[in-house]
């Protein structure tokens, strides 16, 4: 008699906590753009603080990798490497690290010194350089003029004038920090994104997660929709942050040879392990065009893909061949 009342206790008590399993969400503004998390958990309050925990984080690292905010370690570098060795985080130094080693998978495609002329555009009013500056800044354009020394954790810039931004695979990082806080939680189903950059756990409980693809010249349709689970996904465009002037389209990926807004495709998805790699390719593979980026996607065995041409053609790795 009193097993069963125990049981029956236990039961009554177990009820409850089944019943607050739901799924969970919130937004936010942080790093120039749109952060969402969604995940699913048993229990909403702990749901809810791993959701904060997951803002706080992108908060956290937009403190200390904005080229935008004047205090911020990105900032500091910018100011002083070209005078000095700066000592650095590791976290920095680890971004630093990876940021060259996809310059170099990419042959310079990927390359952060682009913000040593990016930073004179401004999409928001329309403002970009003219020829001579174009011409004065594009010498510093080149990811080998930024030395890191492993034994000290310093970064020093070989020449004056040079500037960084991690516009370019930031974002990813800060998604897959998301993840691991999420995955330290024991949560398995859960979707984190920043504007371009996302990475989901586990399914949508028993189904895929559906991610689309934005038709780059029109705003409110996809051009794909994709059922996807456990992955992270990139996609870089034209449509973001541009302008247009005397009928050019004026955006912010720089082709690092030209100094200038990419041409060759309207927009890049990559799909892959995590999504400080996707995000880094996305880049690249905008910069590098179809043809070329389709061939260095093919001969990477990790990493799918989806372009769209600048005719507005669909093209995809093979992997994908199915949503062509």
């Amino acid at each position: 008699m009193i097993k069963r009342a125990s049981g029956l206790l236990l039961l009554l008590l177990l009820l409850p906590a089944l019943g607050r399993a739901e799924w969970l969400s919130d937004q936010a503004s942080v790093m120039g753009t749109r952060i969402n998390v969604e995940l699913w958990h048993e229990d909403r309050a702990l749901g809810e603080l791993a959701i904060a925990t997951v803002i706080d984080e992108f908060k956290r690292l937009d403190e200390k990798l904005s080229p935008y905010k004047t205090d911020s370690e990105l900032t500091l570098v910018n100011r002083m490497a070209a005078e000095v060795a700066v000592d650095i985080s590791s976290e920095l130094f680890h971004l630093l690290q990876e940021s060259h080693n996809y310059a170099k998978l990419t042959q310079g495609a990927f390359d952060i010194t682009f913000a040593s002329i990016g930073h004179q555009y401004d999409y928001r009013t329309g403002k970009k350089p003219n020829q001579q500056s174009t011409r004065q800044a594009l010498p510093l354009i080149d990811y080998r003029h930024i030395r890191l020394d492993a034994k000290t954790q310093t970064v020093r810039f070989l020449r004056k004038g040079v500037q960084i931004d991690l516009g370019g695979i930031a974002k990813g990082y800060a998604v897959d920090r998301g993840i691991a806080l999420l995955r330290e939680r024991a949560i398995e189903h859960a979707l984190i994104s920043a504007g371009g950059d996302s990475r989901l756990i586990g399914d949508h409980r028993g189904r895929p997660w559906h991610i689309g693809i934005q038709a780059p010249r029109k705003k409110a349709a996809m051009a794909a929709v994709l059922p996807l689970a456990d992955t992270a996904i990139s996609t870089s465009g034209d449509y973001e942050r541009y302008f247009e002037a005397d009928g050019v389209r004026y955006h912010h990926i720089i082709s690092p040879k030209t100094g200038h807004s990419a041409k060759n495709v309207q927009s890049v998805t990559i799909l892959g392990p995590n999504a400080t790699r996707t995000d880094a390719l996305s880049t690249s593979i905008f910069v590098l065009g179809a043809e070329a980026g389709m061939a260095l996607i093919d001969s990477l065995d990790d990493v799918e893909a989806v372009i769209i041409d600048r005719d507005g053609q669909m093209l995809t790795s093979a992997g994908l061949d199915s949503f062509h």
